[in-house]
Protein backbone atom coordinates (compact mmCIF):
# COMPACT_ATOMS: atom_id res chain seq x y z
CA UNK A 1 0.00 0.00 0.00
CA UNK A 2 1.04 3.59 -0.61
CA UNK A 3 1.67 5.69 2.49
CA UNK A 4 -0.10 9.05 2.31
CA UNK A 5 0.71 12.06 4.50
CA UNK A 6 -1.28 15.26 5.03
CA UNK A 7 0.44 18.63 5.57
CA UNK A 8 -2.17 21.09 6.74
CA UNK A 9 -2.31 24.47 8.45
CA UNK A 10 -4.35 27.65 8.38
CA UNK A 11 -3.83 30.34 5.74
CA UNK A 12 -0.31 31.75 5.85
CA UNK A 13 0.99 29.31 8.47
CA UNK A 14 3.89 28.12 6.30
CA UNK A 15 2.80 24.62 5.35
CA UNK A 16 4.25 24.82 1.82
CA UNK A 17 7.67 25.65 3.28
CA UNK A 18 7.48 22.69 5.67
CA UNK A 19 6.24 20.37 2.92
CA UNK A 20 9.20 21.35 0.77
CA UNK A 21 11.68 20.50 3.54
CA UNK A 22 9.93 17.22 4.32
CA UNK A 23 9.75 16.26 0.64
CA UNK A 24 13.47 16.95 0.16
CA UNK A 25 14.20 14.62 3.06
CA UNK A 26 12.04 11.84 1.56
CA UNK A 27 13.65 12.26 -1.86
CA UNK A 28 17.05 12.13 -0.19
CA UNK A 29 16.04 8.77 1.31
CA UNK A 30 15.53 7.45 -2.21
CA UNK A 31 11.72 7.55 -2.14
CA UNK A 32 9.59 8.11 -5.21
CA UNK A 33 6.97 10.62 -4.07
CA UNK A 34 3.93 12.39 -5.46
CA UNK A 35 2.74 15.76 -4.15
CA UNK A 36 -0.92 16.68 -4.49
CA UNK A 37 -1.65 20.41 -4.15
CA UNK A 38 -5.01 22.08 -3.65
CA UNK A 39 -4.83 25.88 -3.64
CA UNK A 40 -7.81 28.12 -2.90
CA UNK A 41 -7.37 30.39 -5.89
CA UNK A 42 -7.41 30.70 -9.64
CA UNK A 43 -3.72 29.83 -10.00
CA UNK A 44 -1.96 27.32 -7.78
CA UNK A 45 0.78 29.55 -6.40
CA UNK A 46 2.00 26.94 -3.91
CA UNK A 47 2.48 24.39 -6.66
CA UNK A 48 4.64 26.87 -8.55
CA UNK A 49 6.81 27.25 -5.44
CA UNK A 50 7.46 23.50 -5.42
CA UNK A 51 8.52 23.21 -9.06
CA UNK A 52 12.21 22.81 -8.23
CA UNK A 53 11.35 19.51 -6.50
CA UNK A 54 9.92 18.01 -9.65
CA UNK A 55 12.10 15.35 -11.23
CA UNK A 56 12.66 11.63 -11.55
CA UNK A 57 11.70 10.97 -7.90
CA UNK A 58 9.00 13.62 -7.46
CA UNK A 59 5.83 14.46 -9.39
CA UNK A 60 3.51 17.41 -8.74
CA UNK A 61 -0.25 17.10 -9.18
CA UNK A 62 -3.06 19.55 -8.54
CA UNK A 63 -6.72 19.60 -7.57
CA UNK A 64 -8.16 22.93 -8.65
CA UNK A 65 -9.87 24.94 -5.93
CA UNK A 66 -12.84 27.22 -5.91
CA UNK A 67 -15.53 24.55 -6.39
CA UNK A 68 -18.12 23.36 -3.88
CA UNK A 69 -17.32 20.69 -1.33
CA UNK A 70 -18.90 17.76 -3.18
CA UNK A 71 -17.16 18.70 -6.42
CA UNK A 72 -13.84 19.02 -4.59
CA UNK A 73 -14.29 15.58 -2.98
CA UNK A 74 -14.87 14.02 -6.38
CA UNK A 75 -11.83 15.71 -7.90
CA UNK A 76 -9.68 14.79 -4.90
CA UNK A 77 -10.72 11.14 -5.02
CA UNK A 78 -10.31 10.94 -8.81
CA UNK A 79 -6.80 12.40 -8.61
CA UNK A 80 -5.77 9.97 -5.85
CA UNK A 81 -7.07 7.04 -7.90
CA UNK A 82 -4.87 8.15 -10.80
CA UNK A 83 -1.88 8.66 -8.50
CA UNK A 84 -2.45 5.23 -6.96
CA UNK A 85 -1.48 3.70 -10.31
CA UNK A 86 1.80 5.61 -10.57
CA UNK A 87 4.03 3.50 -8.32
CA UNK A 88 4.75 6.07 -5.61
CA UNK A 89 6.34 5.08 -2.33
CA UNK A 90 4.61 7.98 -0.65
CA UNK A 91 2.07 10.68 -1.51
CA UNK A 92 2.01 14.07 0.24
CA UNK A 93 -1.19 16.10 0.24
CA UNK A 94 -1.24 19.84 0.90
CA UNK A 95 -4.81 21.18 0.95
CA UNK A 96 -5.99 24.76 1.17
CA UNK A 97 -5.64 26.46 4.54
CA UNK A 98 -9.44 26.45 4.80
CA UNK A 99 -9.92 22.70 4.73
CA UNK A 100 -11.83 20.33 7.00
CA UNK A 101 -9.38 17.49 7.69
CA UNK A 102 -12.24 14.99 7.96
CA UNK A 103 -12.53 15.26 4.17
CA UNK A 104 -9.08 13.66 3.93
CA UNK A 105 -9.99 10.78 6.25
CA UNK A 106 -13.44 10.25 4.70
CA UNK A 107 -12.01 9.94 1.18
CA UNK A 108 -9.34 7.45 2.22
CA UNK A 109 -11.82 5.21 4.03
CA UNK A 110 -13.81 4.76 0.81
CA UNK A 111 -13.32 2.22 -1.97
CA UNK A 112 -11.04 1.87 -3.82
CA UNK A 113 -8.70 4.26 -1.98
CA UNK A 114 -8.86 2.24 1.25
CA UNK A 115 -7.29 -0.70 -0.63
CA UNK A 116 -4.50 1.36 -2.20
CA UNK A 117 -3.52 3.84 0.50
CA UNK A 118 -2.48 3.67 4.14
CA UNK A 119 -2.69 6.90 6.12
CA UNK A 120 0.78 7.74 7.36
CA UNK A 121 1.30 11.10 9.06
CA UNK A 122 -0.80 14.19 9.62
CA UNK A 123 1.09 17.44 10.23
CA UNK A 124 -0.47 20.73 11.32
CA UNK A 125 1.68 23.81 10.80
CA UNK A 126 0.75 26.70 13.11
CA UNK A 127 2.22 30.21 13.20
CA UNK A 128 4.24 30.55 16.42
CA UNK A 129 2.59 33.94 16.99
CA UNK A 130 -0.92 32.88 16.12
CA UNK A 131 -3.61 35.50 15.59
CA UNK A 132 -5.86 35.35 18.63
CA UNK A 133 -8.97 36.95 17.12
CA UNK A 134 -9.95 34.38 14.50
CA UNK A 135 -13.57 34.28 13.38
CA UNK A 136 -15.61 31.29 14.53
CA UNK A 137 -15.35 29.68 11.10
CA UNK A 138 -11.58 30.18 10.99
CA UNK A 139 -11.36 28.70 14.50
CA UNK A 140 -13.22 25.66 13.22
CA UNK A 141 -10.70 25.02 10.46
CA UNK A 142 -7.82 25.43 12.91
CA UNK A 143 -9.49 22.96 15.30
CA UNK A 144 -9.95 20.51 12.43
CA UNK A 145 -6.27 20.76 11.51
CA UNK A 146 -4.77 20.34 14.98
CA UNK A 147 -7.26 17.83 16.41
CA UNK A 148 -5.90 14.83 14.49
CA UNK A 149 -2.31 15.90 13.86
CA UNK A 150 0.45 13.48 14.76
CA UNK A 151 2.65 16.56 15.15
CA UNK A 152 1.85 20.26 15.44
CA UNK A 153 4.84 22.22 14.19
CA UNK A 154 5.22 25.91 14.97
CA UNK A 155 6.51 28.07 12.14
CA UNK A 156 8.76 31.11 12.62
CA UNK A 157 9.45 30.10 16.22
CA UNK A 158 12.94 31.59 15.96
CA UNK A 159 11.33 35.04 15.56
CA UNK A 160 9.21 35.05 18.73
CA UNK A 161 9.71 34.60 22.44
CA UNK A 162 8.69 31.78 24.75
CA UNK A 163 5.71 33.79 26.03
CA UNK A 164 4.33 34.20 22.50
CA UNK A 165 4.60 30.46 21.88
CA UNK A 166 2.94 29.70 25.21
CA UNK A 167 0.06 32.00 24.24
CA UNK A 168 -0.24 30.25 20.89
CA UNK A 169 -0.41 26.82 22.54
CA UNK A 170 -2.98 28.13 25.03
CA UNK A 171 -5.07 29.54 22.19
CA UNK A 172 -4.90 26.22 20.35
CA UNK A 173 -6.27 24.51 23.46
CA UNK A 174 -9.00 27.16 23.73
CA UNK A 175 -10.00 26.51 20.11
CA UNK A 176 -10.15 22.76 20.74
CA UNK A 177 -12.26 23.33 23.85
CA UNK A 178 -14.60 25.61 21.88
CA UNK A 179 -15.31 22.81 19.44
CA UNK A 180 -15.62 20.18 22.19
CA UNK A 181 -12.45 18.32 21.33
CA UNK A 182 -10.85 16.63 24.34
CA UNK A 183 -7.29 16.87 23.06
CA UNK A 184 -4.89 19.37 24.65
CA UNK A 185 -1.33 20.37 23.81
CA UNK A 186 1.49 21.09 26.19
CA UNK A 187 4.56 23.32 26.10
CA UNK A 188 7.14 20.76 27.25
CA UNK A 189 9.46 21.42 24.33
CA UNK A 190 9.72 25.11 25.27
CA UNK A 191 11.47 24.10 28.48
CA UNK A 192 13.20 20.88 27.34
CA UNK A 193 11.11 18.74 29.67
CA UNK A 194 11.47 14.95 29.38
CA UNK A 195 9.41 13.27 26.67
CA UNK A 196 6.55 11.18 28.01
CA UNK A 197 6.80 7.54 27.01
CA UNK A 198 3.34 6.89 25.59
CA UNK A 199 2.57 7.75 21.99
CA UNK A 200 -0.36 10.10 22.68
CA UNK A 201 1.62 12.15 25.18
CA UNK A 202 4.47 12.51 22.70
CA UNK A 203 2.05 13.58 19.97
CA UNK A 204 0.64 16.30 22.23
CA UNK A 205 4.00 18.02 22.34
CA UNK A 206 4.34 20.98 19.99
CA UNK A 207 7.51 21.24 17.90
CA UNK A 208 9.06 24.64 18.64
CA UNK A 209 12.30 24.72 16.70
CA UNK A 210 13.95 26.78 13.98
CA UNK A 211 13.25 24.78 10.82
CA UNK A 212 16.73 25.47 9.45
CA UNK A 213 18.07 23.45 12.41
CA UNK A 214 16.00 20.30 11.75
CA UNK A 215 18.25 17.25 11.88
CA UNK A 216 18.09 13.76 10.42
CA UNK A 217 16.71 12.64 13.78
CA UNK A 218 13.92 15.25 13.58
CA UNK A 219 12.83 14.04 10.15
CA UNK A 220 12.92 10.43 11.30
CA UNK A 221 10.52 11.39 14.08
CA UNK A 222 8.27 13.23 11.63
CA UNK A 223 8.26 10.20 9.37
CA UNK A 224 6.81 8.09 12.19
CA UNK A 225 4.52 10.58 13.94
CA UNK A 226 1.25 9.13 12.59
CA UNK A 227 -2.02 10.80 13.55
CA UNK A 228 -4.43 10.98 16.49
CA UNK A 229 -8.11 10.06 16.25
CA UNK A 230 -10.11 12.85 17.91
CA UNK A 231 -13.66 14.11 17.49
CA UNK A 232 -14.74 17.77 17.38
CA UNK A 233 -17.98 19.66 16.90
CA UNK A 234 -18.89 20.01 13.22
CA UNK A 235 -20.38 23.50 13.05
CA UNK A 236 -18.84 24.34 9.67
CA UNK A 237 -18.20 21.92 6.83
CA UNK A 238 -17.39 24.19 3.89
CA UNK A 239 -15.60 27.44 3.14
CA UNK A 240 -18.62 29.54 2.13
CA UNK A 241 -17.56 32.34 4.46
CA UNK A 242 -14.41 32.95 2.46
CA UNK A 243 -13.88 34.67 -0.86
CA UNK A 244 -10.92 35.04 -3.17
CA UNK A 245 -9.97 37.92 -5.45
CA UNK A 246 -7.06 37.93 -7.83
CA UNK A 247 -5.28 40.49 -9.99
CA UNK A 248 -3.51 39.28 -13.12
CA UNK A 249 -0.90 40.98 -15.28
CA UNK A 250 -0.49 43.99 -13.03
CA UNK A 251 2.53 46.22 -13.52
CA UNK A 252 3.78 46.57 -9.94
CA UNK A 253 7.04 47.46 -8.21
CA UNK A 254 8.31 46.27 -4.84
CA UNK A 255 7.55 49.69 -3.34
CA UNK A 256 4.01 49.63 -4.73
CA UNK A 257 3.36 46.09 -3.47
CA UNK A 258 4.67 46.97 -0.02
CA UNK A 259 2.48 50.08 0.20
CA UNK A 260 -0.60 48.24 -1.08
CA UNK A 261 -0.17 45.42 1.42
CA UNK A 262 0.02 47.91 4.30
CA UNK A 263 -3.20 49.55 3.13
CA UNK A 264 -5.00 46.23 2.65
CA UNK A 265 -4.29 44.96 6.14
CA UNK A 266 -4.76 48.29 7.95
CA UNK A 267 -7.96 49.46 6.22
CA UNK A 268 -10.91 47.70 7.84
CA UNK A 269 -13.13 48.85 4.97
CA UNK A 270 -11.35 46.22 2.84
CA UNK A 271 -12.75 43.42 5.02
CA UNK A 272 -10.88 40.71 6.87
CA UNK A 273 -8.01 39.90 4.52
CA UNK A 274 -6.24 36.83 5.84
CA UNK A 275 -3.67 36.00 3.16
CA UNK A 276 -2.06 37.63 0.14
CA UNK A 277 0.23 35.65 -2.14
CA UNK A 278 1.46 35.63 -5.70
CA UNK A 279 4.18 36.88 -8.00
CA UNK A 280 5.07 40.05 -9.87
CA UNK A 281 7.72 41.06 -12.38
CA UNK A 282 9.97 44.10 -11.93
CA UNK A 283 12.86 44.99 -14.23
CA UNK A 284 12.89 41.49 -15.69
CA UNK A 285 13.09 39.77 -12.28
CA UNK A 286 10.38 37.69 -10.61
CA UNK A 287 9.41 38.26 -7.00
CA UNK A 288 7.21 36.20 -4.68
CA UNK A 289 4.71 37.99 -2.44
CA UNK A 290 3.60 36.31 0.79
CA UNK A 291 1.65 38.40 3.26
CA UNK A 292 -0.52 38.26 6.36
CA UNK A 293 -1.54 41.00 8.78
CA UNK A 294 1.62 40.28 10.80
CA UNK A 295 4.25 39.74 8.14
CA UNK A 296 5.00 40.64 4.54
CA UNK A 297 7.68 38.85 2.55
CA UNK A 298 8.86 39.94 -0.90
CA UNK A 299 11.73 37.85 -2.21
CA UNK A 300 13.25 37.03 -5.61
CA UNK A 301 12.39 33.69 -7.26
CA UNK A 302 13.57 32.04 -10.44
CA UNK A 303 10.16 32.06 -12.13
CA UNK A 304 6.60 33.05 -11.56
CA UNK A 305 3.35 34.20 -13.07
CA UNK A 306 1.97 37.70 -12.85
CA UNK A 307 -0.79 37.26 -10.27
CA UNK A 308 -1.66 38.51 -6.78
CA UNK A 309 -4.30 36.49 -4.87
CA UNK A 310 -6.23 37.70 -1.82
CA UNK A 311 -8.16 35.33 0.46
CA UNK A 312 -10.35 36.57 3.27
CA UNK A 313 -13.74 37.02 4.86
CA UNK A 314 -16.26 39.75 3.93
CA UNK A 315 -13.82 41.38 1.53
CA UNK A 316 -14.94 44.67 -0.06
CA UNK A 317 -14.07 44.41 -3.72
CA UNK A 318 -14.55 48.12 -4.47
CA UNK A 319 -12.12 49.29 -1.77
CA UNK A 320 -9.57 46.64 -2.73
CA UNK A 321 -9.75 47.54 -6.43
CA UNK A 322 -9.17 51.19 -5.51
CA UNK A 323 -5.94 50.20 -3.75
CA UNK A 324 -4.72 48.11 -6.70
CA UNK A 325 -5.91 50.58 -9.32
CA UNK A 326 -7.34 47.79 -11.50
CA UNK A 327 -10.25 45.39 -11.74
CA UNK A 328 -10.19 42.18 -9.74
CA UNK A 329 -11.24 38.73 -10.86
CA UNK A 330 -13.19 36.26 -8.72
CA UNK A 331 -13.43 32.47 -8.76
Amino acid sequence: MIRIDLVTGFLGAGKTTFLKLYAKYLIGQGMHIGILENDYGAVNVDMMLLQDLEGENCTLEMVSGGCDRDCHRRRFKTKLIAMGMSGYDRVLVEPSGIFDVDEFFDALYEEPLCRWYEIGNVFAVVDAKLTMDLSEQSMFFLASQIANAGRVILSRSQNVGVEDMQQTISYMNYVLETFRCERRFNDDELFNRPVASNKIARANRVVCKDWSLFTEEDYEIFLKCGYVAEAYRKDFSDNKGYTSLYFMNGNFSKIQINNMMKKLFSNKDCGNIIRVKGFFLEDGLWYEVNGTSKELSIKPVDRGQSIIILIGEDMNRIHIEDIFGMRANTL
